[in-house]
C-alpha cells in the first residue's frame, strides 16, 4: 500500500570542506578515531565510516598527514583496487587516544545543529497533508464511528497537538499507531548532530526503521552521493511512551564513560509522531508533564542543556498524541488545556454497534452464533457491569471462546455455557485473598 503523502527534499551533500561548518580539529580527530577503532586503511573505506563524500575524506586525511600524524603506506593489493592505504603514525595513535579520552565518538561526522534545522524545515510534520482516504486505509482493521475520523484528520493534518480520552478498551492506542501508518512517506534523520563542539547521537535503530536501500554498502557509492549520507532516510518516526515517561526522559542523556550526549526522546521523534500513552499513570502528575511540552508545543522549540549548564534550542517538530483514560478536566487546568489543539473523545459503542462489532470479529475467526447465546451474553451479562460496551470486548470474549474450544475438542459454535466460560476471564471477582 502506498502512500506517499509528501515529496522531502533530502540533505545534499556537502561539497567542499568549508560546507561542512564544524571545527576542523574536531573532524580530524574523528578521522583518527575512527581509522583506530574500525581498523580503517583506505580513503574510500573511511569516507563510508564517515558518511562524507571521497574528496572531502581525503583532504581531511592530507591535514592529518600534513600534522604527522597519518602516514601513507603505499599502494595496497588487488582487492582494494590497487587505492593507496594510510595507517596512523605514533603520534596519530597517541593522538587518537587523547581524543577517545575527551570523546569516545567516532564514525559518521555529525551534522552542525544549524544544518539540521534546515533539514527539519524541509521534512517538517506540518508539511504532511492527509486525506480521509489515507486515514481510512491505515485504520481499516478498527471499527470506529464516522464520526472520528472527520475529527482526527484536521488534528493530524494540522500537525498539532491532539488529546484523546475516554475510558479504556476502546482503541486509542490502535489510533494512535493508525495516525502513524497514515502518514506514509520518508524522512532523513542524522546520525548524529554537534552543538558548541559536543556530539549528540538522534539516529536510533529502537525509534527509527531505516529504509532498506540505505544500508551501508560501498558498491552502492552512486547511490549514497544522491544525499548527505551522514543522514539516514526513515520512516517517519513514532516515539511511544506510557506510564514508564518521566521528565528527565525529555533531558539530553549525558553518557560520562563515552562522553558524548544522546538525544532526547522528543528529538529522535522529530518530523514523525510522539505518543504519551496511558496519561496520569506516570509517577509525574499529568499537569507537570504538559507544563514541560508547552513552550515546544506552542513555539515550535526545545530547551535543552549541557553538563555544562549552557542552554541552547533545539527544533521542535513533532506531533504529541496524549491518550488518557482520565476525564481532562479531572488531569488538567484550562490553561493547560486550552494549549493542546484538539480534544477527541473515543468512547465505547453503543448495543447496535457493539453487536455489528462482534458478528465481524465472529466471521473473520469463524466462530459460529446463535441468538440464544448473544441474547445470554446481552441479558445476563452484560447487566452485571452497567451495559458497559468497550470495542477490547468482542475480540477478547472470542478468543476465549475458541480457546476452549480448541482444549475440549468442540467445533467454533457460540454456547451460553462458553459465554460464561469467556466472561470469568474478562473481569476478576472480587473476593479476599487468605494469605
Amino acid at each position: 500500500m502506498n502512500m506517499q503523502t509528501s515529496n522531502v527534499m533530502a540533505p545534499p551533500p556537502p561539497k567542499s570542506l568549508a560546507d561542512m561548518a564544524l571545527p576542523i580539529v574536531m573532524m580530524r580527530d574523528i578521522v583518527i578515531k575512527t581509522m583506530f577503532r574500525k581498523n580503517i586503511a583506505t580513503v574510500r573505506d573511511l569516507g563510508v565510516a564517515i558518511g562524507l563524500p571521497t574528496g572531502i575524506t581525503q583532504e581531511l586525511v592530507d591535514i592529518a598527514r600534513g600534522q604527522n600524524l597519518l602516514e601513507a603506506m603505499g599502494t595496497l593489493n588487488a582487492n582494494s583496487g590497487n587505492e593507496m592505504g594510510y595507517q596512523l603514525t605514533d603520534s596519530g595513535r597517541a593522538r587518537a587516544l587523547e581524543a577517545l579520552a575527551q570523546s569516545e565518538y567516532y564514525g559518521a561526522m555529525p551534522v552542525p545543529l544549524e544544518v539540521y534545522r534546515e533539514q527539519v524545515k524541509r521534512q517538517s510534520i506540518k508539511n504532511v497533508q492527509i486525506t480521509r482516504e489515507q486515514l481510512t486505509q491505515a485504520m481499516g482493521h478498527l471499527i470506529l464511528p464516522p464520526t472520528l475520523l472527520s475529527t482526527l484528520g484536521p488534528a493530524v493534518g494540522s500537525g498539532r497537538s491532539i488529546l484523546m480520552y475516554g475510558p479504556p478498551g476502546n482503541g486509542k492506542s490502535s489510533i494512535s499507531n493508525g495516525i502513524r501508518d497514515a502518514m506514509g512517506d520518508k524522512i532523513y534523520v542524522p546520525r548524529a548532530i554537534e552543538y558548541a563542539g559536543q556530539v549528540i547521537t538522534v539516529y536510533d535503530p529502537i525509534v527509527h526503521s531505516a529504509a532498506e536501500e540505505m544500508l551501508d554498502d560501498p558498491t552502492q557509492l552512486r547511490r549514497r552521493n544522491l544525499f548527505d549520507s551522514r543522514y539516514v532516510q526513515c520512516e517517519r518516526p513514532t516515539v511511544i511512551t506510557g506510564g514508564e515517561l518521566s521528565l528527565d526522559m525529555l533531558d539530553l542523556v549525558y553518557n560520562p564513560t563515552a562522553r558524548t550526549y544522546q538525544a532526547p526522546l522528543q528529538l529522535k521523534s522529530s518530523g514523525g509522531i510522539f505518543i504519551v500513552d496511558d496519561l496520569g499513570r506516570q509517577a509525574e502528575p499529568p499537569q507537570k508533564l504538559v507544563n514541560r511540552w508547552i513552550v515546544p508545543l506552542e513555539e515550535g522549540k526545545d530547551i535543552l542543556a549541557l553538563q555544562s549548564g549552557e542552554k541552547f534550542e533545539v527544533p521542535f517538530d513533532t506531533l504529541v498524541v496524549f491518550s488518557t483514560n482520565f476525564h481532562p478536566n479531572e488531569i488538567f487546568d484550562q490553561a493547560a488545556l486550552r494549549r493542546i489543539f484538539f480534544k477527541v473523545k473515543i468512547d465505547g459503542p453503543n448495543q447496535e454497534d457493539f453487536l455489528k462489532i462482534f458478528a465481524l470479529v465472529a466471521r473473520k475467526k469463524k466462530m459460529q452464533l446463535c441468538e440464544k447465546s448473544l441474547v445470554h451474553l446481552l441479558k445476563k451479562k452484560y447487566p452485571t457491569i452497567n451495559n458497559v460496551y468497550a470495542n477490547y470486548q468482542p475480540v477478547f470474549l472470542i478468543d476465549q471462546m475458541i480457546a476452549v474450544c480448541d482444549f475440549e475438542g468442540l467445533p467454533y459454535k457460540m454456547t451460553p455455557e462458553l459465554v460464561d466460560r469467556a466472561w470469568a476471564n474478562l473481569f476478576v471477582k472480587d473476593e479476599e485473598i487468605v494469605k
